[in-house]
């Protein structure tokens, strides 16, 4: 790391000898506007700093890395999550990744029946306003309080003239509280370097109110992470920010504790195919077209996947398994047994159609593929839509993951189906790509530069504190800025 030394009105870097060589002054002269009683407050200089650390940020952009943690597995997690830090002084929050909604929200200090203790392990945080010095409630005035109307991710408080929320989830919970606009720290990687706890001003929710599951304490986290394409959306904020693009990619691990990489930006991965989102649908919707077993297309009317009126097939981090109406449920669990049939022992367990197996379901189980718009075909092993249950006298059980929906043509797609693969939200280009993957193994991620070009970090497992093991780029730029920033949030 580079030395510092401040000497009056002079900020003085001690560069290392590889960056001199390029011609970079080793002393730079900083203009400070402090009035000349020096009687300034902290928190001011902070608000000042932080604001030109915005603009610095702005004129790099770059890949936004978050760390993850969790499982699809829901015997041991069943959920994804990872950890933001927010306010001022920063404090950590651990929030389920959620493709199926909006939002960010975490639990607020005067939340009603909010859990105070995980089964996960860790430690849960109530955010409190009055006690972080950038934060402000949005007023009902507050032009960012619009982003969110069209979509009915905000509205208006007629008691206290806030903006405020109410949100119900497909799995019977809810939440409710106001918006607040506050600092989220975060890491990003620009040109050929980190810039650790970068900042920016988001709008999230703090959440008084919970039901349902959220106040249930045996995997219980802050709140919800939604990557939605609305206006009220971190990735939309920070997109129209200039911080960071409109495209993320996940890649979450299935096996050996789960995990995964979560980055605002593209990986870019040779074997990735894309399918078309379907236009002015509030979730991430595309056009599934059939599903095959062993090679062979289901006899399933294509009407079923058909998207209108609520219906249609939907990816979603936020559910732990995967849906099927019934019209494509029944035909998908008989074409999975008869395939298996003279290998294994069918069973019914609590209404889910399950297989005693002596054996790795690998040498049993049928591939199967999900045929989507545009030529884009996802396939699955049987681990991608079988769940392992429990033991029987040495033999292991093994059930259906996919769980039927009645009277609703609707399929969901969940972490059960989306794990082990790269998954890219182009939504700029409208379109959510894929491709099967090792997601222990280090990726290629892209982001458009402010330059219009496209930087690549080579971004390996990342750590607890988000950082990569190892980052290379093809791009050697921004070096002193990027020293500059550094220096800045070291003082913060």
């Amino acid at each position: 790391m580079a030395a510092v030394r401040f000497t009056a009105g002079i900020l003085v870097f001690l560069l290392p000898a590889a960056v001199l060589s390029y011609g970079f002054p080793a002393a730079l002269k900083l203009e400070r506007a402090v009035p000349a009683n020096h009687e300034m407050e902290i928190s001011q200089l902070k608000a000042r700093d932080r604001a030109r650390h915005g603009r610095l940020l702005q004129s790099l952009g770059g890949v936004i890395d978050f760390p993850v943690d969790g499982t699809f597995d829901p015997f041991v997690v069943g959920l994804y999550y990872t950890k933001l830090r927010l306010g001022s002084p920063p404090r950590d929050f651990y929030v389920q990744v959620d493709t199926g909604s909006d939002v960010l929200w975490v639990s607020c200090a005067s939340c009603n029946g909010c859990p105070q203790t995980s089964g996960l392990q860790i430690q849960l945080n109530f955010f409190d306003p009055g006690s972080s010095v950038t934060a402000t409630p949005v007023s009902c005035s507050d032009q960012r309080c619009s982003w969110g109307v069209q979509s009915s991710d905000s509205g208006c408080s007629v008691q206290n003239n806030l903006c405020a929320y109410t949100f119900q989830y497909g799995d019977g919970s809810g939440t409710s509280g106001f918006y607040v606009s506050d600092v989220l720290q975060f890491d990003m990687i620009v040109g050929s370097s980190l810039v650790p706890n970068s900042t920016a001003q988001v709008v999230f929710g703090c959440s008084t109110s919970q039901t349902g599951d959220l106040v249930k304490s045996d995997r219980a986290v802050d709140g919800i992470f939604g990557f939605g394409q609305q206006g009220m959306s971190v990735i939309s904020q920070l997109a129209s920010q200039g911080l960071a693009p409109r495209v993320f990619s996940h890649c979450l691990k299935g096996e050996n504790g789960g995990g995964g990489i979560l980055v605002l930006g593209e990986i870019v991965e040779p074997n990735i195919v894309f399918t078309p989102l379907v236009p002015s649908q509030p979730h991430y919707n595309v056009n599934l077209l059939s599903i095959s077993v062993n090679g062979q297309a289901l006899p399933i009317n294509p009407s079923v996947f058909s998207t209108s009126n609520g219906q249609g097939t939907i990816i979603d981090t936020g559910t732990t398994l995967a849906y099927l109406s019934e019209a494509a449920y029944v035909p998908f669990v008989e074409a999975i047994t008869n395939a298996v049939s003279q290998s294994v022992r069918p069973v019914v367990s609590k209404g889910n159609q399950c297989y005693v197996i002596a054996t790795s379901v690998a040498n049993i189980f049928p591939p199967v593929s999900l045929n989507f718009a545009g030529g884009a075909t996802m396939f699955l092993n049987p681990q991608d839509y079988l769940i392992q249950q429990n033991n029987v006298g040495g033999t292991v059980v093994w059930c259906i993951g996919f769980q039927r929906i009645q009277n609703q043509g609707i399929t969901i797609l969940g972490d059960l189906v989306l794990k082990d693969k790269i998954f890219v939200y182009d939504l700029v280009g409208q379109r959510i790509g894929w491709a099967n993957y090792d997601c222990s193994m280090s990726v290629n991620v892209s982001a458009t530069s402010s330059s219009g070009r496209s930087e690549y970090v080579n971004a390996g497992q990342f750590s607890d504190n988000a950082a990569p093991q190892s980052v290379s780029l093809d791009i050697v730029g921004n070096t002193l800025m990027l020293l500059l920033i550094m220096v800045i949030n070291m003082f913060l």
